[in-house]
């Protein structure tokens, strides 16, 4: 009797086996790979425009502990004075505070950059009045971009004429007088304390210190 089943056949793999991997070749391909992701985020992260790079510094202008990602009130003050954004006229002091109360929550004491603009995008229609909305906050960014806080120099001393006086030692009397020299440079211990003349010479003797010249001379 003929056997007529129908004998199964494996499907034939096709694909080539792979070769052995290098390891050292796969352990460089993912150290490029990864360091091309870290560069890329890194570029991205990097990228701040000169609106927020301004926003960061007068963000974290006198506070140790700021990030840069959100500004208290008095900051946000300084900045609009700082970047002529008060101009006395169109807006004040009054008009800032105003402004930032009404963008920051209500239990919020600081705006985030997204608040900022939005604060900014209100002032600029105060600010450039004769321009369409779009063109005031463009011109309202220009004025802030890329600067930074304004530090005020040191305070220079202002002269007064007590202190004039207590100082000008010309005018002291008694031991205090003693104590300095016609140019108003210091003696030191001469002039705290009585040291003891051993010259020879009497004292307050004019010709003190001629013995010796008048000496020589007469030989």
């Amino acid at each position: 009797m003929a056997d007529n089943k129908v004998k199964s056949t494996k499907p034939v793999n096709k694909t080539p086996p792979k070769s052995p991997s290098d390891p050292a070749k796969d352990r460089a391909a993912k150290r490029l790979s990864y360091d091309s992701n870290s560069s890329h985020e890194g570029a991205m992260a990097g990228e701040l425009s000169a609106l927020e790079e301004a926003f960061r510094k007068f963000a974290i202008h006198g506070d140790t502990r700021a990030t840069g990602k959100e500004m208290h009130g008095k900051n946000w003050s300084k900045l609009c004075k700082d970047c002529h954004v008060i101009d006395g006229k169109n807006v004040t002091v009054t008009d800032v505070d105003i402004v930032f109360s009404k963008i920051k929550g209500k239990s919020s004491r600081t705006i985030t950059f997204e608040q900022f603009k939005e604060a900014l995008q209100e002032l600029s229609k105060k600010r450039f009045k004769d321009k369409s909305d779009e063109e005031a906050v463009q011109e309202i960014y220009k004025l802030i971009e890329g600067k930074a806080p304004i530090i005020s120099g040191v305070t220079k001393a202002i002269s007064s004429p007590t202190v004039s006086r207590l100082t000008d030692t010309s005018k002291f009397t008694g031991s205090h007088k003693e104590r300095f020299d016609p140019s108003g440079k210091g003696k030191g211990k001469a002039g705290r304390e009585d040291l003891v003349d051993a010259s020879g010479y009497v004292s307050g003797y004019k010709h003190a210190g001629t013995y010796d010249h008048k000496v020589q001379g007469s030989k």
